[in-house]
């Protein structure tokens, strides 16, 4: 079997859903999405308070890492959607652009459209803020994702959490993406009437999906590319047990930070040595291909005994961010190096010690600009080979130092006298763990993926960049990557309003 498009998008995550809605509201350009999972049936996923029970289940292609140094040799989790929306149905809703200054290296990697003026567009044009705090920095916009801003919904808990920041010089904000991001707030959340609203939801609604140029082909798992010189001819993927070619004119990689860097180098695009090891033909010389990679992590978590029964959420459990200056919790300008988050349940890592729901509630805390970077490579040819996923986790000295500022961090706000009438007893790390290095071993034990996985086939104007400015591969004249792999650096945040402004960026060129 074999179909032809204009242009065909590789994968249906958020990237995917916002450039199969753009690019398919040009009638003339006949548009092909493949996606390996299917469409949402189940009903967890359009529950907020459900999400950290989604992973593992079979829209999740569940990869892990190998064993971590530096995080007392464990091997991690990696969800990944394999769904139709992508990781936007697993995902913990938080919608944070970021800080302006975080995208100054993404000007300085592939010019100015790439810095936050430049993407400014693609996040005004993508979102459509609701709640009762609407509007307060200025924007409310009408585009499909909604993004909501709570306020009476907001747990106790978390307010006395906010409280305490606030008492100890951390500026209040109307919501993190009003302009500075040092601050803390409620988070903004892509929930709508209390659903999940995931960027399917939001870009693929029915009205688009029965567009007669857009084809979405779901159940199809690419093997490989087909290549002809510089040019990328068709897709060979995998469906129902039967193998389909699908050519285009443009073909458009939106399978994010894995899957993305992986489809490349099975199909010959890559480090020349990393390809030789796991069995595939060198065609194209692109060395950087699977690095760079980058990750956040979060430490689960300083939690604490309740004096009293803490209400469930009733909105996703993880209700505010505080993004600080570890070096002056009152500083209101510049980029954040730390992170805290108020959740009102238990969260700490396996084999740590946490009371029951609604006896506990958890502050977490990781490090915003992590410098260690890791790589992906494939083991085998084939799509079954799992990939190798080493993310090299607290490498740099820096990371290390700069996550106890952020464990300390949270152990001040924990304290605060705000949070008197709720806190009983730290029971993670301990009272006991105060040093250097009973900190540091601490972390290694709690220290896990905030699931922004990006870098892997960065942007650049350098030789060594995988795709240029206008996210073609180096090598190729029609073959993109659109998808948190071109990140040059993670954001202060959770990446994915960053994933969309990309595409709705790259969309909007395209015109």
């Amino acid at each position: 079997m074999s179909q032809h498009f204009d242009v065909l998008i590789v994968g249906a995550g958020s990237a995917g859903s916002v450039l199969a809605s753009r690019l398919s509201e040009d009638a003339a350009c006949l548009v092909g999405v493949v996606e390996a999972g299917g469409m949402p049936t189940d009903p967890d996923i359009g529950d907020p308070l459900k999400w950290p029970a989604l992973q593992g289940r079979v829209y999740d292609w569940a990869y892990r890492t190998v064993p971590q140094q530096y995080t007392a040799r464990r091997v991690h989790e990696w969800p990944r959607g394999r769904i139709v929306g992508g990781s936007s149905c697993l995902h913990a809703m938080a919608h944070v652009r970021g800080h302006p200054r975080d995208f100054d290296a993404w000007a300085e990697a592939a010019g100015e459209g790439w810095s936050f003026d430049g993407l400014r567009d693609g996040f005004d044009r993508s979102e459509r803020l609701t709640g009762q705090r609407a509007g307060l920095n200025g924007h409310e916009g009408d585009g499909p994702l909604d993004v909501f801003l709570p306020d009476d919904e907001v747990s106790p808990v978390v307010r006395a959490y906010m409280a305490a920041g606030t008492a100890l010089g951390v500026p209040p904000l109307p919501d993190h993406n009003s302009g500075e991001l040092v601050g803390t707030s409620p988070n903004c959340l892509t929930i709508r009437g209390g659903r999940r609203v995931s960027v399917a939801d939001a870009y693929l609604t029915p009205e688009v999906l029965a567009r007669p140029n857009l084809t979405l082909l779901t159940g199809h798992e690419i093997e490989h590319l087909e290549l002809d010189g510089h040019r990328a001819v068709a897709a060979i993927c995998v469906a129902g047990g039967s193998t389909e070619r699908i050519s285009a004119g443009r073909i458009v990689f939106s399978a994010g930070a894995v899957s993305s860097p992986l489809i490349l180098m099975r199909s010959g695009i890559g480090d020349p040595q990393v390809l030789r090891e796991a069995g595939i033909a060198c065609v194209s010389d692109r060395k950087s291909v699977g690095r760079n990679l980058q990750d956040h992590l979060l430490a689960l978590g300083n939690v604490y005994r309740s004096k009293r029964p803490v209400p469930p959420s009733r909105l996703q459990h993880s209700e505010s961010l505080m993004y600080l200056d570890s070096a002056d919790f009152s500083r209101t300008s510049g980029q954040p190096d730390i992170v805290l988050a108020c959740v009102v349940a238990p969260s700490a890592a396996e084999g740590l010690e946490a009371p029951a729901y609604g006896q506990t509630y958890t502050l977490l805390c990781g490090v915003t600009h992590p410098t260690s970077r890791g790589n992906i490579r494939p083991s085998g040819p084939g799509r079954g080979d799992q990939p190798t996923i080493d993310p090299h986790y607290l490498e740099t000295e820096l990371d290390r130092l700069t996550f106890r500022k952020a464990l300390r961090a949270a152990r001040t706000v924990g304290h605060h006298p705000a949070l008197d009438d709720w806190r009983d007893v730290e029971v993670q790390p301990g009272p006991e763990v105060q040093s250097d290095g009973e900190i540091d071993a601490f972390i290694a034990r709690a220290a896990s993926t905030h699931h922004h996985p990006a870098g892997t086939c960065r942007m650049g104007m350098d030789a060594e960049a995988v795709v240029d400015p206008e996210l073609r591969v180096k090598g190729f004249h029609n073959l993109f990557v659109v998808d948190a792999s071109v990140f040059p650096s993670l954001p202060s945040g959770p990446i994915n309003a960053a994933v969309v402004a990309v595409a709705e960026t790259w969309a909007a060129r395209q015109r």
